[in-house]
């Protein structure tokens, strides 16, 4: 854009809301990096690193909130980052109602950020906060600044040397640096030089971009992160170089000649600095002429001065890790286009089949090599690991038990295997329910704990890991555990099973996941109502996967769910039933077997089949689906795992694996609960994914 280039209003505007609507998006982040640093500190108070992250976080959030105009978060997150400096500097101690008020502070700027700010809850963090400080007040940034006519001790203070170069872009993004100056100020004696050396002709100048920078030096007693954290919420806009030339502890203050300066500095480098003294004879060169040394020495002491510069070039080199910031929305567009280009590659391959062409089956082959690996790098970039919700689950771990009245802990093994973006979003809620029964109706009160010889505080144990093509997560609680008699009783109580049915243990406690069934003796704010786990398991149904419970009376309980690595694309089997195809998870998929006339007459009228002297019960689909046509003599059996048991699914023939891409079925199939979705052949036919698990347990109701 040149000088007479001039925006419109409108165009204002939208730059004005453009900037506000990525502020948003960065304070999310920062707030969900403040929760979570915030809990690790709760665990670890004497950890300094975590105390600057949450620091950081909030000088964040201050400055860009001050920049683009939401003054409010930015007066109310000076308190807390004006507390946390205090801690920073050993003034206040970390303690457990300090996180309260953090963690609290913390939801009150994400309900401003959403325009929802409460004024009464923020007046009462205010003060909380302002009660911390030694001085009941929050001080202004003016009165951070050193006072008229006091003399800082010279043997306090740190002398830094600052060179603040921003990037062009830096005005347009709103941003002044004579206030950061300004601010740099405050922090001590300043000495402030602007250089112009970048600003081009008057012609050529656009008054958009910023071609000064600046270089100051800077006598404070604060140390280099106070610095730092002046710039931090442009840090990415500009290049800054902070170097401490005097420490605080230095007996004698140096003195540095003029190509020395320069020459750390950058300015100048020692080449020129030597070109512009070879005017002069060289120290070395008189010491040698004044016989004081000879050659050799002098020879030496420059080989360690060129070692000791190479080697102090090499520490001062930046590594750097390129980062984009990209919105969901592309990234799963670009899955969708991924996904429609495996559908196309699969139509190439089996052209080049049928007709039989080399030159063509090399070119499928190739696609079919690099639409893998393009797809294998889509889905990666859409993997987020599990760790991800961890912090909002221990902030709900925390907050329960002081609701409770328990002491109770979360731990977390495997956060970092990784799961689709998508399972871990529909994942949250049915964790937080888990969670909420287990500290509920799970961990006992501290002193019902230490009766039974338990520690007074329980332990809620999340782990995570890869078993196969899928992810297994297992909450363990090690509380009171459930009853298995209870269940049985309240189960026959609402009809589910009949007194004299023989259920195994297992089964009974599966039982704890029907509509409204709950053994809890009262209702409570928690839970008790019945919902909840039927919910739980539908979701976990929903996305494909399974879950199973186990207890152990006194001992606790454990909740294990099985889930799919993605839900995009998935590895699927190809079965033929009345000549239309169908999808079954290759993940469940353990083997095919033949049913043969014989087979089906050696299960008496029942649909059994004996499998290497296991008993394995199948379904016949043809039959479910009310499927019409002749019977192939031989048919196939698909043996599925289903819940920890082998259940086969019996079809015409098994064509083979595939790729498979998900696509989503219409709304007026929404109550076909036994089909999961759908997908696009090679030959370009549509084939039903089927969903096994509801298949198998709808069948098994209805026998």
């Amino acid at each position: 854009m040149t000088t007479n280039d001039k925006l419109s209003q409108p165009q204002v505007d939208e730059l004005l809301e453009a900037s506000r609507a990525a502020f948003r998006e960065e304070a999310y982040e920062l707030l969900g990096e403040l929760e979570t640093a915030l809990m690790e500190l709760e665990e670890a108070p004497q950890d300094m690193d975590l105390v600057n992250r949450v620091f950081r976080a909030m000088h964040t959030i201050k400055g860009s909130g001050a920049m683009f105009g939401f003054d409010a978060i930015s007066a109310f997150t000076h308190d807390v980052e004006t507390v946390f400096d205090l801690v920073r500097e050993g003034k206040i101690a970390v303690t457990g109602d300090l996180i309260g008020l953090s963690l609290d502070a913390r939801d009150q700027i994400r309900t401003m950020l959403d325009n929802e700010g409460d004024p009464v809850r923020q007046a009462r963090l205010t003060e909380g906060f302002q009660a911390l400080l030694p001085s009941g007040k929050s001080p202004s940034p003016a009165q951070s600044a050193p006072q008229a006519g006091q003399v800082p001790d010279p043997a306090c203070q740190n002398v830094f040397r600052i060179r603040f170069k921003p990037h062009l872009s830096l005005l347009q993004n709103g941003t002044n640096p004579i206030l950061l100056l300004d601010e740099l100020r405050s922090l001590g004696e300043c000495t402030v030089v602007a250089q112009t050396d970048h600003v081009p002709a008057l012609a050529d100048l656009d008054p958009e971009t910023c071609t000064i920078y600046w270089d100051a030096v800077l006598t404070t007693d604060r140390d280099e992160n106070a610095i730092q954290d002046v710039f931090i919420f442009v840090e990415d806009l500009c290049d800054l170089t902070v170097q401490r030339i005097v420490a605080a502890d230095t007996d004698e203050t140096p003195t540095r000649r003029l190509g020395e300066i320069l020459v750390e500095r950058g300015d100048v480098s020692e080449a020129q600095i030597q070109q512009a003294m070879a005017q002069q004879k060289r120290l070395g060169q008189i010491l040698v002429d004044q016989a004081v040394v000879d050659a050799g020495k002098v020879e030496a002491a420059l080989a360690e001065q060129d070692h000791l510069r190479r080697r102090k070039e090499k520490e001062q080199e930046p590594s750097q890790a390129a980062t984009i910031r990209v919105a969901a929305e592309k990234l799963d567009s670009l899955v969708d286009l991924v996904g429609e280009l495996v559908t196309v590659q699969a139509r190439l391959s089996r052209k080049a089949m049928l007709l039989a062409d080399n030159e063509l089956t090399g070119i499928a082959e190739l696609v079919d090599r690099l639409t893998a690996e393009l797809r294998d790098n889509t889905m990666s970039v859409r993997m987020l690991p599990i760790g991800t919700s961890v912090a909002r689950l221990k902030r709900l771990v925390r907050d329960l038990s002081r609701d409770l009245k328990k002491d109770v802990t979360l731990t977390v093994e495997g956060g970092d295997t990784e799961l689709d973006k998508t399972v871990i979003e529909q994942l949250s809620d049915p964790l937080v329910h888990i969670i909420r029964n287990s500290l509920d109706h799970g961990i006992e009160s501290p002193d019902q704990r230490e009766a039974v010889g338990k520690p007074r505080q329980g332990t809620v144990h999340l782990s995570a890991g890869h078993e196969g093509a899928n992810v297994v997560i297992r909450i363990a609680d090690d509380g009171a555990g459930i009853d298995p008699a209870a269940v049985r009783a309240k189960a026959i109580e609402k009809g589910l099973i009949t007194e004299d049915a023989d259920i195994a243990e297992k089964d009974i406690f599966n039982l704890v996941f029907a509509p409204g069934f709950s053994t809890a003796m009262a209702v409570t704010s928690i839970s008790g109502r019945g919902v909840g786990m039927d919910v739980v398991k539908r979701s976990i149904e929903n996305l494909r996967g399974a879950i199973e419970m186990e207890s152990r009376l006194g001992a606790g309980t454990t909740i294990t769910l099985k889930l799919p690595l993605t839900l995009a694309i998935i590895d699927g089997l190809v079965v033929d039933i009345a000549r239309e195809n169908y999808v079954l998870p290759l993940a469940a998929v353990e083997e095919c077997v033949e049913l043969s006339q014989e087979g089906i007459e050696a299960g008496c009228g029942r649909h059994i089949i004996n499998i290497r002297d296991q008993i394995v019960p199948y379904i016949q689909l043809r039959e479910r689906f009310g499927l019409d046509g002749p019977r192939p003599a031989i048919e196939q059996i698909v043996i599925n795992e289903v819940d920890g048991r082998r259940v086969g699914l019996v079809v015409d023939r098994v064509i083979g694996q595939h790729q498979v891409v998900i696509k989503t079925m219409s709304k007026m199939y929404k109550n076909v609960d036994e089909i999961s979705g759908a997908t696009i052949l090679g030959d370009g036919s549509v084939a039903l994914i089927l969903d096994v698990p509801k298949l198998v347990q709808n069948t098994a109701a209805t026998h």
